[in-house]
């Protein structure tokens, strides 16, 4: 199911999912580049959300204060890899996502609550994968968690909302228009897709399959609660 719109009608041109969109997709490009110079693997070691090291990191400061500034080094990853991805299709995915969801939110909550509501709700959903698999030593990136905030804020506020989607059979594309709902479970299959087109980031590659994978269904709970709220 691949979806390309809603039929929810806006007001306002959505322009920080615009920009949301356009900053991912330089940031990706900058993430090819550095692959061609084979230096992408040191970057997302860096700026990647390991849950090991932070950790590891809070662990050592009980006994050594000084580890603190290198938990607090650590934690300015979480909205830095909130913006980079690890293939194609994962960022193809999420960016998919965030236009046909995103844009309708933005357009009901307003522009800055909206880019405050996604930074936020993707940065907790980093720390549920965190302390959900705390030996975890491969990278975490991507915006997952804050897309899957924006999808379950969506389903509560448009619960009727049908999706302009295409079904692809074989050589086939079918249109056809499906409920908001239907995409609540199809989040979670298609990024097991999410490994096609991987860039190559050594040592050990990003985004492991694992606990921490799971964890970003509480950015669906986050951002449903976040909504009910609203209300």
């Amino acid at each position: 199911m691949i979806p390309i719109n809603d039929n929810i009608r806006i007001r306002h041109r959505p322009m920080i999912t615009y920009w949301l969109i356009g900053i991912n997709i330089a940031i990706f490009l900058w993430e090819i580049q550095l692959e061609l110079s084979d230096k992408l693997g040191a970057f997302i070691q860096t700026w990647g959300v390991i849950p090991a090291q932070i950790i590891g990191g809070i662990i050592n400061a009980s006994v050594n204060p000084a580890a603190w500034i290198v938990v607090g080094w650590r934690l300015l990853s979480l909205p830095v890899a909130m913006f980079l991805h690890g293939s194609f299709s994962q960022i193809l995915g999420n960016l998919l996502f965030l236009w046909v969801f995103g844009k309708s939110l933005e357009n009901i909550l307003g522009h800055g609550r909206y880019l405050g509501f996604y930074l936020l709700t993707g940065i907790f959903t980093e720390l549920v994968q965190i302390f959900s698999e705390t030996n975890l030593t491969v990278p975490l990136i991507g915006a997952n968690g804050a897309i899957a905030s924006v999808l379950g804020a969506y389903i509560v506020k448009f619960p009727k909302a049908k999706i302009d989607s295409i079904l692809p059979l074989v050589f086939i594309y079918i249109p056809a228009k499906l409920p908001a709902f239907a995409y609540l479970v199809w989040w979670f299959i298609q990024q097991l897709f999410y490994g096609i087109g991987s860039l190559n980031i050594p040592p050990a590659g990003v985004n492991q399959f694992s606990i921490a994978y799971w964890a970003q269904a509480a950015g669906l709970v986050i951002g449903a609660v976040f909504m009910r709220l609203q209300r």
